[in-house]
């Protein structure tokens, strides 16, 4: 266990080599799908807190030049009659359900100091005998909202790739800039933790809360972990979020017809992200894939 401040635990909770699964509010939380799926998972399964990771010295909170810029990393605030009803300063909590014998994890990816951070969360792997670590995340691509998202897949060590083929996941080619998650995942190689990354694609058009990604990454993690829970409330929400999509997708004709043949390309399973007529429409407006 760590011996700075960094890491506070104020319960200790009897789990049996559990689960964790770990979810951001980041760079790879589009549709909320990162911070929604282990939220959706502590409310639904009543999950209790016990530890918190401190948030001194991991975060960069304002940044010198225009105020575009500055609002990125500032936490967002709410006033009502004057005084302050939200303050969204970033938080790190891990809540434990103990029937389940599962531990969740639920924070801000950090700007700084990744190896401390890293060493907080793999502390408690080691503490409580942690026996995999299921992050959940999302990222932007030329995914159609009509359809279930695929789910692209990132594993700690190769015999994990027998639990990606029986899930029907698509192990990630992806090259580019990283995220806190692959340095995550690099350290619990090096401490022999069992860790995958499962990332849902989500429509690269729209934005905010997708509750059919969600229902989505629901459904795998309840799967590989055999919690057999029953989401109709969060499926209800994910068609009706499709037929509300849908609809406003009819009403914008030039778009429609992208759609149509994004879900032609979906079907037949054509995983080209160089869709050069789709890219450049969305360009056009401001959306980019690059």
């Amino acid at each position: 266990m760590m011996k700075d401040k960094t890491l506070r635990l104020f319960d200790e909770p009897i789990v049996d080599k559990p689960s964790l699964v770990v979810g951001f509010d980041s760079w790879m939380d589009g549709g909320n799908v990162s911070s929604g799926t282990v939220d959706y998972l502590r409310i639904k399964l009543g999950a209790l807190p016990f530890g918190q990771i401190e948030t001194d010295g991991f975060y960069v909170l304002n940044v010198p030049g225009p105020t575009e810029l500055a609002a990125v990393f500032r936490p967002n605030v709410r006033y009502k009659d004057g005084q302050i009803q939200q303050y969204d300063y970033p938080t790190n909590r891990f809540f434990v359900q103990a029937d389940c014998n599962l531990l969740l994890f639920a924070g801000k990816e950090p700007n700084l100091d990744w190896d401390r951070f890293a060493e907080a969360i793999l502390s408690v792997c080691r503490r409580f005998s942690v026996e995999r670590i299921l992050y959940v995340g999302s990222m932007d691509g030329l995914a159609p909202h009509s359809r279930d998202p695929r789910v692209l897949c990132t594993l700690s060590r190769g015999e994990l790739k027998e639990l990606a083929d029986k899930m029907g996941f698509h192990l990630s080619q992806y090259e580019g800039p990283g995220s806190f998650v692959t340095h995550l995942m690099q350290r619990a190689v090096e401490q022999q933790i069992d860790m995958i990354g499962l990332i849902a694609e989500t429509p690269v058009y729209l934005q905010g809360y997708n509750p059919k990604c969600i229902e989505t990454m629901v459904r795998c993690v309840s799967s590989i972990l055999g919690l057999h829970l029953v989401c109709d409330e969060l499926r209800a929400l994910g068609e009706e979020y499709e037929n509300r999509v849908t609809e406003l997708v009819g009403q914008q004709p030039d778009l429609a017809e992208r759609v149509e043949k994004l879900e032609e390309s979906y079907d037949n399973e054509i995983f080209d992200t160089e869709l050069s007529e789709l890219k450049t429409w969305l360009h056009r407006r401001g959306i980019r894939l690059d």
